[in-house]
């Protein structure tokens, strides 16, 4: 304290003593911050998460090439045409402060390493309150607004309702991370408005330091900017780049700057627009057929690239979709071809799919799992499309953290030994089983052993947080539904194992036992959405399929798609955006929309259960691959390759609808199978982003 004078001194024992936190001041004084500007917020840390969760891998997708040699330089292949080996692409679904985190600390950063490291990463993240998280659906030859899940909405929205001092802290941990798994040669491009601009800028000078800013990027939109009653016209949003090291990726590129004259005068409606060649008309200005352009060095200035409407061929019904131009010109600036580019708020896709068409290797993350599943059919898209052009594409894999996620906000610790992990698990359960219950809003009851709660006089059982609920663990609930005579049972789960429906439910009814299967949405992690009663748990689905073979071939053909959906399920599902005067119920177990002024007739939408269903696939040898997860060993430290029991879902056909073709296949085409047993999985995804699972045995060759 030799630098402060004695009242200085005694003014910090005072304080000291008292309780109380020291002035700023003090900070500089003793302990010599050498840092001029700070950004400070309220409860600002640096320490950022440093969980490491092992990925799951639910899913391969690779569109099957038919000439397996072709591409035998990018990577070993099967005799299918599928990629064996090599970096396969990732799709994940989750929080991205857990998938960051993970990807920093855990396995899968070995071979990201292997792989040159992360390049480029683009994150376009919501940096406005008022921002329309919605997406379209459609539900038969009707568009509707659906808003984003619960989890993803409420994260956001609270986190701008708490000021910018939550927001502030949200993306800080996040570009601290990103920084991080940044290679030396990196850059980060992050894409705000004038909501944020200004403090993101801030934050990133302090996380990536103010020498590695390299530019300010004002796209400015070609169309758009609403009048003002006081102030100009927003017409651009601002991208901003920074640099991990010191020479990072960079490529030279051009960019159209337009020219408004004309070679000649012309005419509209027999009319002279220009008199003379530079003079320029309102026709010019709004993109004439004449309107001339030259190429020059792209500028920070980007007024070139047009903005997405909703009637565009690459639009996905995403209201913050951004275009392809727009990531083109980023992925093509700061990164090769075979390097690795990630997006952690992905969206609909957009980065994935340019980086895909471009060469590169990609990572996508978001938190909302109809995100993923327009990625999903967005880069299945790509793949059909540079395979009939006769490029190179890679697979991809969709992965999570699944049960572990779980366990995480539960509160197990994974690195304690198998018996202590057991036994914390089964007591932060049920401490759990009330926040289940509270969001089910659900009454808890003590009085059979095996049911947790009642509502609505029926029965309530919830499943186990780190496995399917089983065939075995509904038979034991029936048992006690016989013994306490109890005829009406709802069983929540996280999961639950393929193929109880019909048969197990079939045979609880016929006993007089009314079994309802539901799914507990990871919503339930949140407290907000909790607190707030906005968790919905949606109904199980059940598919019903059939079998056709033909020699050693076998195709299926889907035949029904059972799906309850309750008002509860759809009631984020609002007006449609085209007039705003209808709205969607659910009536007898099918979509209704219905005015909402009761001034016109109601409309079923829903009319077979073929429009219940976006998109299906097929497995045609589901135990083919085994799903295998690194964890690391509590005694050595190291980390180790464990099977999970499960298989990875190989996508190996598909049919799913698109904006410009709502049709959909109902049989899969005939896929040729070694003669003998297998299992057959098929997956379907419905108009509400939701999927379902089931698997069937059959004899390829044999009887059935």
């Amino acid at each position: 304290m030799a630098r402060l004078t004695k009242q200085e001194q005694q003014e910090v024992i005072r304080l000291i003593e008292a309780g109380k936190p020291l002035p700023d001041k003090y900070r500089f004084l003793l302990f010599d911050d050498k840092r001029e500007v700070e950004l400070v917020w309220n409860g600002k840390t640096n320490e950022v998460t440093n969980v490491v969760l092992p990925f799951q891998t639910i899913e391969q997708v690779d569109e099957p090439r038919e000439d397996a040699v072709a591409q035998q330089d990018l990577f070993a292949m099967d005799n299918r045409g599928r990629q064996l080996r090599g970096w396969t692409n990732k799709l994940i679904w989750g929080d991205n402060k857990l998938i960051l985190s993970s990807l920093k600390n855990g396995p899968l950063r070995e071979e990201i390493e292997r792989q040159g490291g992360i390049k480029l990463i683009y994150i376009d993240p919501p940096f406005d309150v008022g921002a329309d998280f919605s997406i379209d659906i459609e539900i038969g030859d009707k568009k509707f607004t659906k808003n984003r899940n619960i989890l993803e909405e409420v994260a956001y929205r609270d986190t701008w309702g708490q000021g910018v001092d939550s927001f502030i802290a949200m993306i800080y941990e996040r570009l601290s991370i990103m920084r991080d798994l940044l290679a030396d040669d990196g850059s980060i491009y992050v894409h705000c408005d004038w909501h944020v601009n200004a403090i993101v800028r801030l934050t990133m000078d302090e996380i990536f330091g103010k020498k590695h800013f390299i530019n300010q990027i004002e796209w400015t939109y070609k169309t758009g900017g609403t009048p003002q009653a006081i102030g100009f016209s927003k017409k651009h949003d601002h991208i901003l780049y920074y640099s991990r090291g010191e020479n990072p990726v960079f490529n030279q590129l051009l960019q159209k700057s337009y020219v408004p004259t004309l070679p000649e005068p012309h005419t509209s409606s027999g009319q002279r627009l220009c008199v003379r060649r530079d003079e320029v008309c309102e026709l010019c200005l709004n993109g004439s057929p004449g309107q001339k352009y030259r190429m020059v060095i792209a500028r920070d200035i980007w007024d070139d690239i047009s903005s997405i409407f909703r009637n565009d061929a690459q639009a996905t019904g995403y209201n913050t979709q951004k275009p392809e131009d727009l990531l083109k010109r980023i992925i093509a600036a700061s990164s090769n071809e075979g390097d690795i580019v990630a997006d952690f708020f992905v969206g609909s896709g957009t980065t994935s799919a340019v980086a895909e068409k471009l060469g590169r290797k990609w990572i996508a993350a978001d938190l909302s799992k109809f995100a993923i599943h327009t990625t999903r059919k967005r880069m299945i898209g790509v793949q059909r499309e540079l395979k009939a052009d006769g490029k190179d594409y890679r697979a991809f894999e969709i992965l999570n953290l699944g049960k572990y996620e779980r366990q995480h906000y539960v509160g197990v610790n994974p690195s304690l030994r198998e018996e202590q992990r057991q036994q914390q698990l089964q007591a932060r359960e049920r401490a759990f089983l009330d926040l289940i219950l509270g969001a089910y809003r659900a009454e808890k009851t003590d009085s059979f052993a095996s049911f947790h709660g009642k509502k609505a006089g029926r029965l309530v059982v919830i499943g186990p947080v780190n496995m399917p609920v089983s065939r075995r663990f509904i038979e034991e609930i029936i048992l006690g539904c016989r013994k306490n005579r109890i005829t009406k049972v709802d069983i929540l789960g996280f999961e639950f194992e393929m193929g109880l429906f019909p048969n197990i439910l079939n045979e609880a009814r016929e006993e007089g036992i009314d079994i309802a299967l539901k799914y507990i949405p990871r919503d339930v992690f949140d407290k907000r959405a909790v607190e707030r009663n906005q968790v919905v748990f949606h109904d199980v689905a059940f598919i019903e399929v059939c079998p056709h073979f033909k020699d050693n071939t076998v195709a299926v053909e889907l035949t029904d798609f059972s799906v309850f959906y309750s008002q509860d399920s759809i009631a984020h599902a609002e007006a449609t955006p085209n007039n705003g005067r209808s709205k969607i119920v659910v009536k007898n177990g099918q979509i209704i929309s219905k005015s909402k002024d009761g001034t016109s007739t109601d409309e079923q939408l829903t009319k077979t259960w073929k429009d219940w269903i976006d998109y299906w696939s097929v497995d045609f040898d589901f135990e083919n691959k085994r799903e295998i997860i690194c964890v690391q060993n509590p005694d050595t430290g190291n980390w180790e390759e464990q099977w999970t029991g499960d298989f990875i879902f190989e996508n190996e056909w598909q049919s799913f609808r698109t904006k410009t073709d709502r049709s959909l296949e109902l049989k899969s085409i005939y896929h040729k199978c070694a003669q003998g047993r297998r299992k057959i999985a098929v997956k379907v995804v419905d108009i509400f982003g939701n999927d379902t699972m089931t698997i069937i045995d059959v004899n390829v060759g044999g009887k059935n």
